[in-house]
């Protein structure tokens, strides 16, 4: 959140909005709207790499599929492997739909709202990427009545302890 807050203009939040009301149910893709020129922040001068550096940079927070609309999202050829939008995940349509949003939102002047308004997105797309990844521990812990597996996560917790008041011998 905080290298978003340093972006020079709000183009990436217009860029989401518009893909909020193009596409709802996508939020990867409007994740990948809103971060999609964060590797012109993480080395600024770099050029055509910053589609690459960006997809570096959120991959491990986000997941691949953001990562790839990240990285494709620059005109064909302008960043490494820029190319193969209908290679893994057949993303084209997504590619073409974040370019034209994102060159709509350059135009126009349309009221996004504040960055803090997609932290709950974020947060949510991190999430399902850690359980997706194996190596989640969920932040709303487990379902109620649910009970952990051999060496999952939770074990011990409330161990020893019974919903029945203890009885004196």
């Amino acid at each position: 959140m905080e290298l978003l807050r340093g972006g020079r203009d709000d183009r990436a939040l217009r860029t989401a909005a518009l893909l909020r009301r193009s596409h709802p149910a996508d939020k990867e893709l409007q994740l990948a709207g809103l971060l999609h020129d964060m590797g012109q922040m993480l080395r600024p001068g770099d050029g055509a790499r910053h589609a690459v550096l960006a997809a570096e940079a959120v991959r491990p927070l986000l997941g691949e599929r953001v990562a790839r609309l990240v990285r494709l999202h620059a005109p064909a050829g302008a960043a490494d492997g820029a190319d193969g939008a209908d290679g893994p995940g057949g993303d084209a349509d997504a590619v073409a739909t974040l370019r034209q949003a994102r060159e709509t939102a350059a135009a126009c002047g349309l009221d996004a709202g504040v960055l803090e308004d997609w932290r709950p997105l974020l947060e949510l797309v991190a999430a399902g990427a850690r359980r997706a990844a194996g190596n989640a521990i969920d932040p709303l812990g487990l379902p109620r009545g649910s009970v952990p597996g051999p060496g999952g996560r939770g074990a011990g917790r409330g161990a020893g302890t019974t919903s029945s008041p203890e009885r004196s011998p």
